[in-house]
């Protein structure tokens, strides 16, 4: 054999009225506020490391670069207030994790604005329960801004 093999083709990864993520299927996923609070903990064990007189791990650009993204598009600041967004999507057995960090971030308003943007919650959810869910998430963004 000359080459190597050739790894086999990803399968397509379609955010539809059915969710297929391919290999990320079973896969946790993360709010963009949840990833910023990870990140955060992170670059502060790092300092804490630096601080000790072990060897701390120098900040690339992508981090940098990451950071900078969820500081600007991640809907909640706080711990508190992430942590417990996330609690109140995880009452939500039905939802698959992916449509759950995607309404934490999208923090949609109204029904027909989260089932264009996440169609996979059409057959999942009722309207009644989506709207309970979108206010309860809108009235922690809400407290947050005041």
């Amino acid at each position: 054999m000359a080459s190597r093999p050739r790894p086999p083709p990803p399968a397509e990864e379609q955010v539809g009225q059915s969710l297929s993520l391919g290999e990320f299927q079973n896969v946790q996923s993360l709010s963009l506020s949840a990833a910023r609070m990870i990140l955060h903990a992170m670059i502060n064990h790092r300092q804490k490391g630096s601080k000790d007189g072990s060897i701390a791990m120098p900040e690339t650009e992508t981090l940098n670069k990451t950071l900078d993204y969820l500081e600007l598009f991640a809907r909640f600041k706080d711990q508190e207030t992430t942590q417990s967004v996330e609690n109140i999507l995880g009452n939500y057995d039905e939802l698959d994790t992916f449509e759950k960090s995607q309404l934490a971030s999208l923090c949609c308003v109204e029904v027909d604005e989260a089932k264009t943007l996440i169609p996979s919650l059409a057959n999942k959810i009722s309207d009644a329960d989506l709207k309970d869910l979108l206010d309860q998430i809108i009235a922690k963004r809400q407290f947050m801004d005041s």
